[in-house]
């Protein structure tokens, strides 16, 4: 244990992480958690404000070399993931020199839209850029947008009539037949030489709260996250449609995912996957 700092965990405050964090104080867990999008969580881990986090898939790609990996944790969807969407008023096939406007949020869903169009719908006009107003407000006007977490869940929610939907784990899916993994639980090099046994113990604590979390769904849907546009249904329904796991086909998803950043240049090099050391989980 550091005696600078306690050990600091990542937390993103979507309805897609709740099944990691509910019950995680429950199995042990006493380090600090620090909220954030996943782009802010990203440039947490890199300046070593995080020692882990569940951080986008793409920053893994690019900054690999100070990352281990924790084994059998993501957030992945294979077919729909309902809350990373396109809207647009436009099919994709006719999206050629429009501009997009995202929101900087998270640096997967982004480049993930970017291949899914050049690679898959055959687009190379193709613009996007964080607008000076609110993402939604341009998604009312009819203008073509990316959302994704809870933004995404609510617009879903409100959609107008007019515009089309596009879930983007659910096009991957298609044009792949792989799950698509939107993050994935990293832990900083430097911080598994401090902190080896509390990355073990994170390991089997994510473990045991995410298989209470699903195995009381239903119940939990009831009470939790009354702020969301979803009905308990619904939110037991999405819980259930993420897939948490991390095993040889959402890592052939992974990898080819990293080969098509490479192919267009999003990446500068090709990333390794490397795990945390059996000692350490």
């Amino acid at each position: 244990m550091s005696d600078n700092r306690p050990f600091t965990v990542g937390h993103i405050p979507y309805l897609n992480c709740v099944p990691f964090f509910h019950y995680l104080s429950k199995y042990g867990f006493s380090g600090k958690l620090i909220s954030g999008v996943p782009s802010a969580l990203n440039r947490m881990l890199q300046q070593a404000e995080l020692d882990v986090s569940p951080s986008s898939s793409f920053e893994y790609a690019r900054n690999w070399r100070n990352y281990l990996l924790l084994p059998g944790h993501s957030i992945s969807s294979a077919g729909p993931v309902e809350s990373v969407l396109l809207f647009s008023p436009l099919p994709l096939s006719d999206l050629a020199g429009e501009t997009i406007a995202i929101t900087g949020d998270s640096a997967t869903s982004i480049n993930l839209l970017r291949i899914l169009l050049r690679e898959f719908v055959g687009l190379d006009q193709v613009v996007d850029e964080v607008p000076d107003q609110p993402v939604e407000a341009l998604i009312e006007k009819g203008k073509p947008a990316l959302l994704i977490g809870d933004r995404a869940l609510q617009m879903a929610c409100n959609r107008p009539h007019s515009m089309h939907r596009f879930d983007l784990g659910q096009l991957w899916y298609q044009y792949t037949g792989l799950p698509f993994v939107f993050a994935l639980w990293m832990a900083r090099r430097d911080s598994v030489k401090t902190y080896g046994e509390e990355l073990s113990a994170l390991c089997g604590q994510l473990d045991q709260s995410r298989s209470r979390f699903l195995a009381e769904v239903d119940s939990l849907a009831e009470i939790l996250c009354p702020e969301s546009c979803l009905t308990d249904q619904g939110k037991a329904a999405y819980w259930r449609t993420i897939d948490y796991g991390l095993d040889e086909k959402h890592l052939a998803g992974l990898e080819l995912f990293f080969d098509l950043c490479l192919k267009y240049q999003l990446l500068d090099e090709p990333a390794q996957l490397e795990f945390l050391p059996p000692g350490e989980n």
